[in-house]
């Protein structure tokens, strides 16, 4: 039996008797109402918005998921808790289908502490299929002849209340997604590839879930020990900040600063990093 909800979303979508129900989750009583509405799937798809501008940690707007009949919105600004959600979410008795897993297990593991990894991602499948690497849009237009209008991708994502426009962009990109594993997954069977999908999807979920710093850090291979402690030490600050690692020094200045740490050359130091405390912490950090 499906719970009714009282954010129903009216009138945005289509009437057609096929169309999903959308609801708006933007409370932990509503919250809870989604937890018991989709306790029992076994197939659920996900996106997130999300804004990272200005911030070390992305920040989480939304989290969209979809049924076979029902998308929700769970507003994750007006709910400031979205890592209740970890343990619906984080479960072995589902498969979570994602467009570019990657992204969106960044953004929840690093804004919300969700991490998932039983997951089918459309894009991998995608690229096995047509060896060719798709947008969302294309992908959906090529296994269920649709237009959908991507207009709102780059919207303001925290301001509240949220557009219409913006509701439906988001709903739409769950919308379609199970819909699409399952004709992706009839054809990989046939190219005996299915397996391939899931391992590869797996694996780049593991990645959205590695810290964020991880990624970064594969550019230093053959960094020094200056290069890689001045790494480190940036990651540290942008992250007690929040803030990104670009405001704390460009990289071009990089060589300029571990040069006027070993000459202990504060002047120049403070110069770079315009900041007092900060200073006093690099110096501290290479000892």
């Amino acid at each position: 039996m499906t719970i009714k909800f009282s954010n129903f979303i009216k009138n945005i979508f289509f009437k057609s008797a096929n169309e999903k129900k959308i609801f708006y989750v933007d409370s932990y009583i509503e919250l809870k109402k989604f937890e018991e509405s989709i306790s029992q799937e076994l197939i659920i798809s996900i996106d997130t918005e999300f804004d990272w501008r200005n911030t070390y940690y992305p920040i989480l707007s939304l989290i969209q998921v979809s049924t076979k009949k029902e998308i929700f919105l769970i507003d994750c600004i007006q709910i400031n808790n979205p890592g209740l959600l970890n343990e619906l979410i984080n479960t072995q008795d589902k498969l979570f289908i994602f467009h570019s897993v990657k992204s969106d297990t960044t953004t929840l593991s690093s804004s919300a502490g969700i991490k998932i990894t039983n997951v089918f991602d459309v894009q991998v499948a995608e690229k096995l299929i047509s060896k060719k690497i798709k947008n969302y849009a294309d992908i959906v237009f090529k296994y269920c002849s649709i237009h959908i209008d991507k207009s709102e991708t780059n919207s303001n994502w925290l301001k509240r209340p949220l557009t219409e426009n913006q509701m439906k962009y988001a709903a739409n990109d769950v919308k379609y997604l199970i819909e699409i594993f399952k004709k992706q997954k009839k054809i990989l069977k046939e190219m005996n590839l299915y397996g391939e999908a899931c391992a590869i999807s797996k694996r780049e979920a593991t990645l959205g879930n590695q810290k964020l710093h991880i990624s970064r850090l594969k550019k230093l291979k053959k960094a020094n020990y200056y290069e890689k402690t001045l790494f480190y030490w940036r990651e540290k600050i942008a992250s007690e900040m929040n803030v990104p690692p670009s405001y704390i020094f460009k990289n071009k200045r990089s060589k300029e600063l571990i040069k006027s740490v070993i000459d202990h050359d504060e002047k120049k130091l403070l110069e770079i990093l315009k900041n007092k405390k900060a200073v006093k912490s690099i110096i501290l950090e290479f000892k």
